[in-house]
């Protein structure tokens, strides 16, 4: 266990590798080693004192993976301030609701992203920016917010912009810094991260240094990831697996970090060959787009070794390609949540493909893992499936200002309350089966929305697939099958539903199989199977 903030953990690598290459962005033609680093950090955390933040204040970003971010990660850390992420697919509900609930007093933001204005929104919630002094704002709405810091160079009225805060950091010496940063603890919550999972109901989880250090070595260990590596990093940061088991697994242990500003499969492939890249991380979506993208069979994957494949259910059939034609030999798998910083199991590089492609692993060092059942709690053995609970380390410190709800999933034993459904095996290793708020009962009959996904994954025209519960007059709950179906063929209902005949059972069958061309997620790659069912609900009450 590492006994340290992440400020420390950066000093430590800058020590070690000072003069290696550290981050590069390669659609920024920018490239700094662990020294140059650091400076910019530093500088950018002097900056940030100046402007008044002090140990325990909250500070948002609302940005892609920008440089900018990546230097505001470990900013914030040096000098105690709580880095709140906010998910770029935000818009002005959820923006307001997060500002307010987490009390930021700070928020660094783009102007806008894909077209959509970021200072806009912004505007509309705090009107009261457009006739503020920079660093001087009160807002009706948003009380605690006092600082709007914009990215790039174009002033708007009440901002500072980046280089404002720069700037002001030359007006203090370093040895504010180093006080400051004396006076931290792995202990103390230091990163804040709103999830709403698959329910849609926003709630922060709180990190300290001592949760995502070490999860983040761990993490690395298991990938056998050391300061050779260059890793590409698609994933957004404002997730766990960005900003854990992407930069901060780099960090962890000198590797160098190659960020994309946002995902696009043709410059992941671009950017692995360019850079030679030994690692690569993704949702499955992701790898399932650059598996189909044109550019695939001409890309040079020959430097891949590693990476993680995460976030949401991981179909073998994707694991399997991304592992044959990708080459990623020792690609593995992790699973956990936010409130779990986030990694619980992982699979590790030695372990046999079927292993890697039909469980999440074991646990992470330090890390105690147990399967209940869901109504009495009893510890259950191998092979029988039930909640999946873990505790150690890398438990959540709770949500913020919702004691009820951490209470909820903490129990007094402080053991997290996942909300998976799970199974061990004999060998020590997991299989999660599904969500306990996804199970179907029909008729009396328990689905596991998993299993029947695996299986129609094996259909040679079906690209993706999620299959949800809805309500029935007869049978209570009927399982719907969302499929999107392969480019350039052609399938139907009647044949999706044939192919299951005889080899699944005939309640497990999907009463209706919808085509769809993409799912609703979350921005970390979750599908929002709620989302879907509202969907088909609409739309039959319409018919």
């Amino acid at each position: 266990m590492l006994d340290l903030t992440v400020g420390g953990l950066l000093a430590e690598q800058v020590h070690k590798f000072g003069e290696e290459e550290a981050v590069v962005y390669p659609e920024k033609n920018l490239r700094w080693t662990h020294r140059k680093f650091q400076n910019q950090v530093n500088r950018t955390a002097k900056g940030l004192m100046k402007l008044g933040l002090k140990k325990g204040h909250h500070l948002s970003i609302w940005a892609t993976n920008q440089p900018e971010w990546l230097i505001t990660q470990f900013a914030t850390a040096k000098i105690g301030t709580v880095m709140i992420t906010v998910n770029t697919h935000y818009r002005v509900r959820e923006l307001e609701y997060l500002l307010r609930q987490s009390d930021t007093e700070t928020l660094i933001l783009e102007e806008q992203v894909h077209g959509t204005r970021f200072i806009d929104m912004l505007y509309q919630i705090c009107p009261e920016l457009i006739h503020s002094q920079p660093g001087r704002l009160k807002a009706k709405r948003l009380p605690h917010l006092k600082n709007v810091i914009l990215l790039g160079d174009k002033r708007y009225p009440g901002t500072f912009i980046w280089r404002d805060l720069i700037e002001m950091g030359a007006e203090l010496d370093d040895e504010e810094l180093m006080r400051r940063e004396a006076s931290l603890s792995p202990d103390d919550v230091i990163n804040m991260q709103y999830t709403s999972g698959t329910t849609g109901f926003l709630k922060g989880v709180m990190l300290t240094h001592r949760n995502i250090v070490n999860n983040a070595r761990n993490i690395a260990e298991c990938m056998r990831l050391t300061q050779a590596d260059r890793m590409c990093i698609p994933v957004p940061f404002f997730h766990c697996f960005g900003c854990v088991l992407g930069t901060l697994a780099c960090v962890s242990v000198g590797a160098t970090m190659i960020p994309l500003v946002t995902f696009d499969a043709g410059k992941v492939l671009e950017t692995v060959e360019k850079e030679r890249c030994t690692a690569l991380h993704g949702v499955p979506t992701m790898f399932i787009s650059e598996l189909n993208h044109p550019r695939f069979s001409r890309t040079d994957f020959s430097t891949l070794r590693t990476g993680i494949m995460a976030g949401s259910n991981c179909p073998i059939e994707v694991m399997r390609k991304v592992t044959e034609e990708m080459g990623i030999r020792e690609l593995t798998i992790a699973y956990g949540q936010t409130e779990s910083s986030p990694v619980i199991t992982q699979t590790r590089t030695d372990d046999a493909l079927e292993m890697r492609v039909t469980t999440v692993g074991k646990p992470l060092p330090h890390v105690e893992v147990k399967v209940v059942d869901p109504q009495t709690g009893e510890l259950l053995g191998d092979g029988q499936q039930g909640e999946l609970c873990t505790r150690g380390y890398h438990v959540m410190k709770g949500y913020y200002k919702m004691p009820r709800e951490t209470e909820e999933v903490i129990d007094e034993e402080g053991w997290l309350h996942t909300g998976d459904l799970a199974i061990r095996t004999e060998e020590g290793y997991y299989r999660i089966t599904g969500r306990l708020k996804d199970m179907i009962i029909r008729g009396g009959e328990n689905i596991y929305p998993r299993e029947i996904e695996e299986f129609l994954y094996t259909h040679p025209k079906v690209l993706d697939v999620q299959i949800v519960g809805v309500p029935d007059e007869k049978y209570g709950e009927i399982p719907v099958a969302f499929v999107r179906k392969k480019e350039g063929t052609d399938c139907s209902e009647e044949e999706i539903r044939q192919f299951c005949t005889g080899k699944i059972a005939k309640y497990k069958i999907p009463e209706h199989v919808i085509f769809v061309d993409s799912y609703p997620m979350t921005a970390s790659g979750k599908i929002q199977k709620y989302k879907l069912r509202e969907q088909f609900m609409i739309n039959r009450q319409e018919s």
